[in-house]
């Protein structure tokens, strides 16, 4: 989940869009499909639950590092490339681009998901089902306090980025960063989904919050702002903390 200048912008970006639609897709539609038991036949047929929400979010970031991180970095997270360029692993020339590429991809999915639950009978509302979307108060899963939501937001997105920046590190193990990036991944939503519904990435909560209704895009800000302060913060403190590892990035 570094940068791979060897490949042309065009492609990186393709790449990048593609990973965030994959993320959202994969652990968004896992969230809207599969989460919650549904009556079939007078039977109820048994759903994934939060665990199988959180090991979808973490499978969609292993198997995308590995199919699309080659050609990007495999970043798919806003938060994700700030954290690396505050860490000079990553050129901040390159941030903009980007953050509009997962923004893109993650939105395209949403509106995918969204044509695809609207195909069920009797209808599909975003806007009732909450449509995966994050929140606090009475838009989070369990009722936790924009103060509860945005400081696990700020720390897990921290932790994320330190996790990031010790398996990506010339240091580590070669090989292993997708899988260790995924798993931690998918402890943090088993971690925040009752507090948040875990974001700890503004593209994959606006790819969905968009189809959800003015209360979604009124907390969307939270979902933006704290997980990009706590990759900030991992950035800023990873090399004082662990050690610088390899030369900056210009």
């Amino acid at each position: 989940m570094t940068e791979a200048p060897e490949y042309t912008m065009a492609q990186r970006l393709g790449a990048e869009a593609l990973g965030t639609f994959w993320l959202v897709f994969g652990g968004c539609g896992t969230a809207i499909f599969a989460a919650t038991a549904i009556p079939v036949d007078a039977q109820m047929a048994v759903g994934v639950g939060w665990l199988g929400v959180a090991l979808a979010f973490g499978l969609t970031v292993l198997t995308g590092a590995y199919a699309f991180g080659p050609v990007s970095g495999g970043h798919f997270n806003p938060a994700v490339s700030v954290g690396l360029a505050v860490a000079k692993r990553f050129a901040w020339r390159d941030l903009p681009g980007y953050v509009a590429a997962q923004v893109v991809g993650a939105t395209l999915a949403g509106a995918v998901l969204l044509i695809i639950a609207r195909g069920i009978e009797g209808g599909f509302d975003p806007v009732e089902t909450g449509f995966a979307t994050n929140g606090y108060g009475d838009r989070s899963p369990m009722g936790y306090s924009l103060a509860s939501v945005a400081l696990i937001e700020v720390v897990l997105t921290a932790v994320f980025l330190f996790v990031i920046l010790g398996t990506t590190a010339k240091r580590a193990a070669v090989g292993f960063a997708g899988l260790s990036i995924g798993l931690a991944l998918t402890l943090i939503h088993l971690i925040s989904i009752p507090v948040s519904n875990t974001s700890v990435n503004p593209a994959r909560s606006l790819g969905v919050a968009w189809f959800a209704g003015g209360d979604a895009m009124m907390q969307v800000w939270v979902f933006i702002l704290a997980p990009v302060v706590g990759a900030a913060i991992a950035g800023f403190s990873h090399d004082f903390l662990l050690g610088r590892d390899r030369d900056p990035v210009a």
